[in-house]
């Protein structure tokens, strides 16, 4: 594996450790948020579902604003450190605060992670010439440096908040950002070469002036939107109509060629919410699921039931390597494995994760637990398919979108997770409990008959995308 690094450009590692610890302090917070709305908020299941898929939604939503700052005023190396800042302050205000103003603190982070998420992998595309083959293996090591930060925080979240409490969990998570800041001061030399228009302007005083109200104005308009979840969602619907008005005008600017390839990626970007809405399901139902009806075991080692969720991290981790070494033959050998058919493909095995578990109904013990084995399965499917629909479709936006435009578009692609965000909250609503139903066989029917449905209609969508791939493909090669 080491290999696959060396071919890559130095400015490579200072992006992957940057991203790895970024990533450890938001999953440190996103893997135990459920439950910390269950349990130390009082919500019912329903509700932290849509609570859940309200703060999923902002986090992701707002990123589209990162990636203006990014392009526009900022560039990408303020805007990134500026992000970590803003995130790293979020969650020391999260391990502080109290229960009338967690809210604020969530929305300190929702805005941190708008600002910072789209700039590392848009800096990380200028490190490569056009057309480079090397950049689908450098996007899947990328990938896997996210979930190396995340496998980690999945594990030490849920152990630290169960048995000392959130505060510490919460103040781990800000020691994560200060390691990434201190990443960033280190060996910022890796990276001073690769700029963009706006990292070489000098940004006035009255500029970061504008720009730090509107974090704070943000950070209310969040912690609002998230006690306001109907609100929340009519405001993304809204913010999503002019993003889309405002890409499809960005086409119409550009020459037929470029406009195509355009259009092809606003295609792609529809059938990635179909994954990401799937995915929801991992921090919401499946957890849930985990806690209520597996035995919480990994391998013979007693674990937090939350901490299954660190199964999608190690797969990707343990996967990541064999793609990219994968493409890299492929590529040595002339063979190509276009961009539609890895989408069909993902939406294929992330269909076949689902549909795994319904089965499981046939073979649980007396009180109706599983073995912890079919999520270890299940969340191998699922992990092959984020690699091959979310981690390729940053590498998506930098093959098919003009670099001029890349951080919004990034932006954009992250908004297809923010409306999942609502749509997975809406299907995981489906496997909260009645009052009556305790965990038990009742439960785990109820989870499996939603899980089975999920699966049967992913792989109806799946066959769509299959059949949808040649055409998508064959217009990618016309437009070049």
């Amino acid at each position: 594996m080491l290999h696959l690094f060396k071919d890559q450009p130095r400015a490579f590692s200072m992006i992957f450790m940057l991203e790895l610890w970024e990533r450890f302090g938001f999953y440190t917070v996103q893997g135990i948020l459920t439950l910390y709305f269950i349990r130390y908020l009082g919500f019912n299941e329903t509700d932290a579902y849509y609570t859940f898929g309200a703060f999923s939604a902002l986090v992701y939503g707002l990123i589209v604003i990162g990636g203006y700052l990014g392009d526009r005023i900022l560039g990408t190396k303020r805007s990134i450190l500026l992000g970590l800042i803003v995130l790293c302050l979020g969650y020391c205000a999260l391990a502080l605060t109290n229960k009338d103003h967690v809210f604020l603190a969530l929305g300190l982070i929702c805005v941190g992670n708008g600002i910072f998420k789209a700039n590392p992998s848009n800096l990380l595309s200028k490190c490569y010439k056009e057309n480079d083959p090397r950049i689908d293996g450098a996007f899947t090591l990328y990938y896997m440096a996210i979930n190396l930060g995340s496998m980690v925080a999945l594990i030490a979240g849920p152990a630290i908040s169960s048995k000392y409490g959130y505060s510490y969990a919460y103040s781990l998570s800000a020691i994560g950002l200060l390691v990434g800041i201190a990443n960033y001061w280190l060996r910022y030399q890796y990276i001073a070469p690769f700029n963009t228009e706006a990292d070489l302007r000098t940004v006035s005083l009255l500029s970061w002036f504008i720009i730090g109200v509107g974090i704070i104005s943000l950070t209310g308009l969040a912690a609002f939107l998230l006690q306001h979840v109907v609100i929340a969602k009519n405001l993304l619907l809204c913010i999503g109509a002019c993003v889309l008005a405002y890409y499809c005008y960005l086409m119409r600017m550009e020459n037929r060629a470029t406009s195509l390839r355009m259009l092809i990626a606003l295609l792609l970007m529809f059938e990635a919410i179909t994954f990401f809405t799937l995915y929801q399901q991992m921090p919401t139902s499946i957890t849930l699921f985990a806690l209520n009806n597996v035995t919480p075991n990994f391998l013979g080692i007693a674990i937090d039931p939350q901490s299954f969720q660190a199964l999608n991290p190690i797969w990707i981790v343990l996967l990541s390597p064999i793609l990219a070494t994968t493409y890299s033959q492929l590529n040595k050998k002339g063979w190509s494995f276009p961009m539609p058919y890895k989408f069909a493909l993902g939406i294929t095995m992330c269909g076949l994760s689902f549909l795994i578990l319904y089965p499981a109904r046939y073979f649980y013990t007396g009180a109706g637990m599983l073995s912890s084995w079919w999520l270890i399965v299940s969340y191998m499917f699922q992990s092959l398919s984020e690699l091959l629909v979310s981690a390729l479709g940053l590498a998506m936006v930098a093959e098919l979108v003009p670099s001029r435009h890349a951080g919004f578009v990034m932006g954009m692609w992250f908004l297809t997770s923010a409306v999942a965000g609502f749509l997975g909250a809406t299907v995981a609503s489906y496997t909260a409990l009645p009052e009556l139903v305790k965990p038990g066989v009742d439960s785990l029917i109820i989870y499996t008959d939603v899980f089975g449905s999920i699966g049967v209609v992913a792989l109806f969508i799946s066959l769509l995308m299959w059949l949808l791939a040649p055409v998508l493909s064959r217009y990618i090669k016309l437009s070049t």
